[in-house]
């Protein structure tokens, strides 16, 4: 209990140090010191505004934190441990409490890392995880949702994550061979167990959200969402808001390029994952230029990063949609934070949205891609 207390007056006293700084701003330039104190926010207007939003009845930070490309080897070669506990704990005492992973990223060794950096804090933070998918040598090997599969999937993440519940306990990706139903009352008999406190779906049509959602009450949906990837507008984040469901963002910064990472002659090798994106290929990428030629423009105007744009705007879109940027790096996260400063009135969201509606996309979902599992 000493020990809990000890945690919660660090956080007390970073939040208070983080409002003095308030006001405080410097380009896109100065986070780019590398400097991993959680106590300082160096070049970035501090969030002045923690407040929590709602996942269907579980409450969370605003933003959360993907930790996917930590050990996955997904975007970038796998980090060390060591490196990657610091920005997880950092992320916490900088306000983050809703920390996402899942058994696929991997596999199994991103659970391991999020199961050994929070347990410390384990009581004060939400942890989501995922299932779904069969393993064979250590490789993914298909879908698999049967329930005894879920059951016995779940004993595999509670163990990794060292803890006795799972708060968030998503279906990854839809078995196109088990009822939703079931996957649903498997789900709900793991929350009666006490094994999961709240259930989710990622990358479903609205028809699979209600179907599941009569089962077992859902509380948030994840699937890819930026300024830049707006199919999921075609129904599914009115479905959210209709049934109280919260939406998790993934890709809110849109793989970094929202984070003024790339430019018009950025290439990728075919052994990176990014060559498999179809709004990565060059002409993708020279088109959406345009757009973040928008979103510096309006940083200027706010003051803030385009990565903090990006976030910003997709947090304003709706009260219940809580981003998950993912990193390997604390100053990205604190730069991340910083985009709780950054508010849209409605008549500036309009300006934003006819400006962006005028922009050829290139290689991004269309709007009927929604309305079918994925």
């Amino acid at each position: 209990m000493k020990a809990k207390e000890n945690n919660l007056d660090r956080r007390n006293f970073i939040s208070k140090s983080a409002l003095l700084g308030a006001g405080m701003v410097a380009g896109p330039m100065a986070f780019a010191n590398g400097k991993n104190s959680p106590g300082t926010i160096e070049g970035l207007k501090a969030a002045s505004n923690p407040e929590k939003r709602m996942l269907g009845a579980l409450e969370v930070s605003p933003i959360g934190l993907g930790c996917m490309s930590m050990k996955s080897g997904s975007y970038n070669p796998p980090r060390d441990t060591k490196d990657m506990i610091p920005v997880i704990r950092g992320a916490y005492d900088l306000g983050v409490t809703f920390f996402d992973t899942a058994e696929v990223y991997g596999p199994f060794t991103d659970e391991e890392l999020v199961g050994e950096a929070l347990q410390p804090i384990r009581d004060n933070v939400v942890i989501a995880s995922k299932f779904g998918f069969d393993f064979s040598n250590g490789n993914r090997a298909g879908r698999n949702s049967k329930p005894e599969h879920i059951k016995s999937a779940v004993e595999g993440m509670l163990k990794r994550l060292r803890t006795d519940r799972i708060d968030l306990l998503y279906l990854h990706r839809l078995d196109p061979n088990v009822p939703i139903e079931d996957v649903a009352g498997t789900v709900k008999d793991l929350i009666k167990e006490g094994k999961a406190l709240h259930f989710g779906l990622s990358e479903v049509s609205p028809t699979t959200i209600r179907k599941a959602h009569a089962e077992q009450p859902v509380a948030a949906l994840q699937s890819e969402y930026s300024i830049i990837q707006r199919a999921l507008e075609n129904e599914v984040i009115d479905t959210c808001g209709e049934l109280g469901i919260g939406f998790v963002p993934w890709g809110p910064v849109c793989r970094g390029f929202l984070g003024d990472k790339f430019n018009e002659h950025s290439r990728f090798s075919s052994d990176s994952r990014l060559s498999q994106v179809p709004y990565f290929t060059p002409e993708a990428i020279e088109a959406h230029m345009e757009v973040l030629r928008l979103v510096r423009e309006w940083g200027r105007k706010k003051d803030a990063t385009p990565a903090q744009i990006a976030l910003a705007w997709v947090m304003a879109q709706k009260p219940f949609i809580v981003p998950i940027p993912g990193t390997t790096k604390l100053h990205h996260v604190k730069q991340n934070q910083g985009a709780l400063n950054v508010t849209f009135s409605d008549a500036e969201l309009k300006e934003f949205r006819n400006a962006l509606e005028k922009i050829q996309l290139v290689g991004v979902r269309g709007p009927e891609t929604a309305l079918v599992d994925q």
